[in-house]
Parts: structure tokens; sequence; C-alpha cells
């Protein structure tokens, strides 16, 4: 089941970060190869350039993956979450709230062994400081293509392993990027001070 959500979302993770009608209408007997739900809450600290920080999260989502075409799986995830990065030093808080919608739109056999996958992306990413302050927006759409060997079972998807190196983004952001050449560890100063 983790290979099929990876798969889905590729390395876009977090991105983490979240899809529709692009999937052709299975037959009424077809079901789904992998269908579900989940929810992680997780606390962990780590150091940000000198700067002690807690970071505290709760991501939820679902993800579905159909066949279409002889053997090549397709896979939609739809992810919602928060996380708070906390300054131990301050005790201010620095909120991001996201949404991420990704698709699957082609799937091609690269004859190989191989297959090219190319997805859209969509969603939103907003952070607020200390005070509930709307302080940076990341809105938009992405398109990106990664590469997976299917480990000699083509028709088998759950085994599918993503090939390091071939990440490529298609078409950039569509939409605002103000986070786009920032240094995080900065903000996270700047908005808990």
């Amino acid at each position: 089941m983790q290979q099929a959500r990876a798969r889905a979302t590729s390395a876009f993770g977090g991105l983490a970060l979240v899809l529709g009608s692009c999937f052709a209408a299975p037959a009424a007997a077809a079901q789904p190869l992998d269908k579900g739900h989940f929810h992680d809450v997780f606390t962990d600290q780590f150091d940000c350039d000198g700067i002690p920080t807690q970071v505290d999260g709760d991501v939820y989502g679902n993800f579905l993956v159909n066949e279409r075409g002889p053997g090549l799986a397709y896979g939609t995830e739809s992810v919602r979450g928060t996380v708070v990065y906390t300054n131990l030093d301050t005790g201010g808080t620095f909120t991001e709230i996201f949404t991420v919608h990704t698709m699957d739109l082609k799937v091609t056999d690269n004859g190989d062994g191989t297959l090219t996958i190319l997805v859209l992306a969509t969603g939103s990413d907003r952070y607020y400081d200390q005070d509930g302050n709307f302080v940076l927006n990341d809105p938009g759409q992405v398109r990106f293509t990664f590469m997976v060997d299917t480990n000699g079972t083509p028709d088998d998807p759950f085994d599918d392993e993503e090939i390091e190196g071939t990440f490529e983004v298609v078409k950039g952001s569509t939409g605002r990027n103000d986070t786009q050449g920032r240094d995080f560890c900065a903000d996270l100063e700047m908005f808990t001070t």
C-alpha cells in the first residue's frame, strides 16, 4: 500500500502538499486496485541554523489506485494538514496549513522494465506568524515526471520503486511562490520573535 501511495504522489510528498477526473470511468464490476485513508500525527525536534525547533504535525488524506490500459496503474491522492514549528527559545510559532491534490496524468511503459509517470499536483501552502497573521502563500499547480522500476512485474504497481535522479519538473508552479528563494530558518526566526 505504501508503494502505491508513494507512486501516486512520487517524491512530491510533502509537499508532501494536493486530483479528479483524469481517470476513465471503470466498468461497473471493476474495483480499484487500492484505496484508503490515512491520518498521521507527529512531533519532532530539530536544529534550524542554531534555533532549537519543535515541529508538530497533523496530516490526513485519501488515495485511490485504478487500472487504466493494459496493466497500467494510475494513482490519485488528496492530502491536508497543519504543521506548527515552535521556536523553543522564544515560544513563538510559525504555522503552515496546506492542501495538496496529485494525480497521475500519463503512465508510459518504456519497454525496458521501467515506467515514466507524468503527475499533476495542485494545492496551496499558507504560512502564519506567531500572532496568526497570514505572511506567506504558495498556491498553484506544477507538473513533473519520474520513473519507476517495475521489478519485473509490470502488472503489480505495489512493488514498483522510484528510480533515483529521474524526477523532473515539466511545468513549474503556476501560482504565487512566496517561499521561493527564502531561507526557512531565517523566516522561522523572523516570524517567531
